[in-house]
């Protein structure tokens, strides 16, 4: 794979993938309803998760993007791993409440996006400068 492929690859998962994140914990604090349990009722606690998950998920999400209109590789390399890596524990939070549907959708992403961040590593060789003088 050509470096400018793994990087559009890696900038197209990692778009979608905090824009997804972004997405949900908005969703969480504009209308709680469709992302608890039916039998839930949304409380002053639940709203208050929602504006802790969407300070870490907004920030990533734009940080993320300036790198991918900037194409700074190695900052979508460090964002790309760190979005991979709040996924998996989503997925984690997912199976600890036994819900296949909150565990395997963020394992997915996960996987993908950590598959995407080794492909543009991979294609990345950075070679030390030779020395001046």
């Amino acid at each position: 794979m050509t470096t400018i492929n793994a990087i559009r690859l890696a900038s197209l998962v990692t778009e979608i993938n905090v824009l997804v994140a972004s997405g949900f914990s908005i969703a969480a604090i504009i209308r709680p309803q469709y992302l608890v349990p039916a039998e839930s009722v949304p409380t002053e606690a639940s709203l208050l998760l929602a504006m802790y998950a969407a300070a870490r998920t907004i920030p990533l999400a734009l940080f993320a993007l300036g790198a991918i209109y900037k194409q700074a590789t190695p900052a979508l390399l460090i964002l790309g791993a760190l979005a991979g890596a709040m996924q998996l524990l989503d997925a984690g939070i997912g199976l600890f409440e036994h819900d296949l549907g909150r565990c395997a959708g963020p394992l997915f992403i996960a996987v993908l996006q950590f598959f995407v961040v080794y492909l543009l590593h991979r294609s990345v060789r950075i070679t030390p400068q030779a020395k001046r003088g």
